[in-house]
């Protein structure tokens, strides 16, 4: 078994920053040779993290970090994603699957990366998010 790989960084609010962070933790998945559907998760699931912290905890602003730890094993790949912003209480995003909200553009992501992580879960107050993807996850699992 091949030992860990960790690395953690600070990236400026830019999504720029966002990307290549994103393409390494990908890189890594691809050498440790995740699976396509693993890959395909993990990278959406990113995405939405890293954008929704630089976009909606920090505003972009100049003045704040975003700070990302990403651990990938044999078994699993953990991306912890913090921000610097207020918090919010995801409890409280509305559910963009109920027909009042169909047409509103806010909710998805955080629906997504529910269906295709093994866990995704809150901290401090909602700036700090736990992204876990374990290596040949069955998720999403979608109806027939």
């Amino acid at each position: 078994m091949a030992d860990p790989v960790l690395f953690e960084i600070l990236i400026p609010s830019q999504m720029s920053a966002g990307m290549a962070v994103q393409d390494r933790v990908i890189g890594l998945m691809q050498d440790l040779q995740f699976s396509g559907r693993d890959i395909f998760a993990m990278r959406l699931s990113l995405e939405e993290a890293i954008s929704n912290a630089i976009r909606h905890g920090n505003r972009f602003a100049s003045d704040k970090q975003v700070w990302i730890r990403c651990e990938l094993t044999e078994l699993l790949v953990r991306v912890v994603v913090r921000d610097e912003g207020e918090g919010f209480d995801p409890g409280q995003v509305p559910d963009p699957t109920l027909a009042e909200n169909l047409e509103r553009p806010s909710g998805r992501g955080l629906l997504l990366m529910r269906a295709y992580l093994s866990e995704c879960c809150y901290s401090d107050s909602g700036r700090c998010l736990t992204l876990v993807r374990e290596r040949n996850s069955p998720l999403p699992i979608v109806p027939d």
